[in-house]
């Protein structure tokens, strides 16, 4: 996404980003030590919450997955880490406005 007026919209997509992995982490944890997913919380919304952050991140990892397997190289990467001897980084293309 663009980063938006102000940088917010790249902020509150960073910040969904770490959301979706806590959840993910904490109930992985959870799982680990106690031998069950996160508590369901008030109106079961934590339960859900779980639910659809996994769901999420396997979505995420299947769209990621199908963009290489697609055009050979991972899209719109700009790492830390340069690993571009081992996975080929695709040049920016257009999103969806043009930008």
């Amino acid at each position: 996404l663009p980063a938006g007026p102000f940088g917010l919209v790249g902020a509150l997509e960073g910040i969904s980003y770490l959301a979706v992995v806590g959840l993910v982490a904490a109930s992985v944890l959870s799982k680990a030590t106690t031998g069950s997913g996160l508590p369901p919380g008030p109106n079961g919304l934590l339960g859900a919450l779980e639910g659809v952050s996994f769901l999420t991140l396997v979505a995420a990892l299947l769209i990621l997955l199908s963009l290489v397997v697609g055009k050979g190289c991972v899209p719109n990467a700009e790492p830390l880490v340069d690993y571009s001897a081992f996975v080929p980084i695709c040049k920016s293309d257009p999103g969806l406005f043009g930008l």
